[in-house]
């Protein structure tokens, strides 16, 4: 088949990979003149390792990210362990993957050309005529007709307009140099908490490319109706700020001097039903965005674009049955995880006084309790659903 794929993101590439190595012919639309990764560090989970794995590519990625084992976040003034999520709960080899998005990004783009797949670069893709198969970019030109499109343009897709929850609290990134000695657990994302109006966190992520330093992912919370004014402010009263909530990360914050070098995120809530309009089937966050308190946000990416190529391997060439396919296998995970996401995200970015107090005084102790850390395991590894078995797929695979 000829298929249609708008945008040259983790879950755009890699469901081009997996059709165009199935035999279909492939284009990739992309608006940026040279495709590129935007974001910063993430963390793939199991399921998204295992889709890696499919790839050829998960070896690859592993040399290059930073083995997690634990989630670790204190709260402030008090110290009080508040969260502490531990792989080896759910099972003893289970381990989480820091890396930079352009590492992840770069391989993906790789082994989409490799195989055989067209980048259509500089091609902003603003709307589609779903009932034909057809894209059409800002210029006007239409392109296709396509016996199949896949919208993988993100959160903000124009061919997924539908109501949307922009959350009130975004995160300002930065990737950093790894600091020298054991200022932080080189294997967990630490974090530190100032009721849930403050959040920073570091991670590590690994390299860019094997000739490359190991370096550190560091956010930290911001309201986006704060932006503007973070950014008139003279830089060193937030440096002020972010080293009186974290000590440790002042020498981390030594490698920030401008604004620029921090990139400001936000964020929006909201699953679009239905994910199949037509010839039309969307995918990743065009599909279900939410925050990324979870990190779910590129391993579901790759459960998306694997599903969907396993839809049309089930189907043949009657898309419509393979586009089914495609939201069965995904529906209920994704369901699962949305309303996770929605319930945890103000747990540790809102203005609410109840929510941080119930997190550590009642929640904290209560999870680390039988079954609560198997529990707590299973929802940042993403297993919870069982999204591998829907897929036809064992852990690893």
């Amino acid at each position: 088949m000829r298929i249609g794929i708008a945008g040259a993101g983790i879950g755009g590439l890699a469901v081009a990979t997996l059709l165009a190595r199935d035999g279909h012919k492939v284009v990739v639309f992309d608006q940026f003149e040279t495709p590129q990764p935007v974001g910063s560090g993430l963390m793939l989970q199991e399921t998204g390792l295992t889709i890696l794995g499919r790839l050829n590519l998960r070896d690859e990625m592993e040399r290059l990210g930073a083995p997690i084992n634990r989630l670790y976040g204190l709260s402030a003034p008090s110290g009080r362990a508040v969260l502490d999520v531990r792989y080896s709960a759910l099972r003893s080899s289970l381990k989480g993957l820091g890396v930079q998005r352009g590492a992840l990004f770069n391989l993906l783009y790789r082994t989409a050309r490799d195989a055989g797949v067209e980048i259509e670069a500089g091609t902003e893709i603003i709307t589609a005529q779903a009932m034909i198969g057809s894209l059409v970019d800002s210029g006007g030109k239409t392109h296709g007709p396509f016996d199949l499109i896949v919208d993988a343009l993100g959160v903000r897709s124009p061919l997924a307009d539908s109501a949307h929850n922009d959350l009130p609290y975004g995160a300002l990134w930065a990737t950093l140099p790894w600091p020298v000695g054991d200022v932080f657990n080189g294997g967990a994302l630490e974090q530190r908490y100032r009721a849930a109006r403050q959040m920073t966190g570091v991670m590590p992520s690994g390299r860019a490319n094997t000739s490359a330093p190991e370096m550190a992912t560091y956010f930290w919370s911001l309201k986006v109706s704060d932006e503007a004014a973070w950014r008139d402010a003279p830089l060193q009263h937030w440096k002020d700020e972010a080293i009186a909530l974290w000590p440790e990360t002042a020498g981390l914050l030594t490698h920030i001097h401008r604004h620029e070098d921090l990139t400001f995120a936000r964020y929006r809530h909201r699953t679009y039903w239905p994910c199949v309009e037509g010839r039309l089937v969307h995918l990743g966050d065009s599909w279900h965005a939410a925050s990324p308190q979870l990190g779910q946000g590129a391993n579901n990416a790759l459960l998306d674009a694997y599903a969907l190529a396993e839809g049309l391997r089930r189907a043949g060439n009657d898309v419509a049955e393979a586009l089914s396919l495609y939201a069965k296998m995904r529906a209920g995970h994704v369901r699962l995880f949305q309303m996770m996401s929605f319930l945890f995200t103000p747990v540790y970015q809102s203005d609410s006084h109840i929510l941080p107090w119930f997190r550590d005084w009642l929640a904290a102790p209560a999870s680390r309790i039988w079954p609560g850390p198997q529990i707590l395991a299973g929802m940042v590894s993403g297993a919870v659903g069982w999204p591998l078995a829907k897929l036809g797929l064992k852990r690893g695979a």
